[in-house]
């Protein structure tokens, strides 16, 4: 049975002009770009959920994965540091911490006893099967 879902087609386009006005508007890839959003690829089919959730900048002990009934929250902790130097002194020293999250609903519930994570080079899987018995109960109406 396919899930139906709601579209909203404006609902990247908050995160457009999110923080605009607050700090300096950065275009491109630079350094410190990976702080913002973690971008995740969700699939499905009868058995299990699959995720990839980009997270660059992170190693796998600062990355965590929480799962509560059908949400599925992802953290973690990115730090970069980067340093030029000529010669014994120092030119730039630069340093980006940050905390990125996402969390999402699925359509059914998950088997959390169940799920497996891999992470390498900066892309988290979790293979997320699905909950049995989540049989739907028609109730009659008198």
């Amino acid at each position: 049975m396919a899930n139906i879902t709601r579209y909203d087609p404006f609902a990247d386009f908050d995160d457009l002009f999110k923080g605009f006005f607050l700090r300096p508007v950065r275009i491109g890839a630079g350094e410190g770009a990976g702080l913002g959003q973690v971008k995740v690829d969700v699939s499905e089919d009868d058995k299990a959920y699959t995720v990839h959730a980009e997270v660059p900048g992170a190693s796998k002990d600062d990355v965590k994965v929480s799962i509560d009934g059908n949400v599925v929250s992802i953290s973690a902790e990115v730090k970069k540091t980067r340093e030029q130097k000529e010669g014994e002194k120092v030119i730039r020293s630069e340093r980006y911490f940050g905390t990125v999250s996402r969390s999402f609903t699925l359509g059914t519930d998950v088997d959390e006893a169940q799920c497996n994570a891999t992470y390498k080079d900066g892309v988290l899987q979790l293979v997320l099967p699905k909950k049995s018995g989540g049989r739907v109960r028609q109730i009659k109406i008198d």
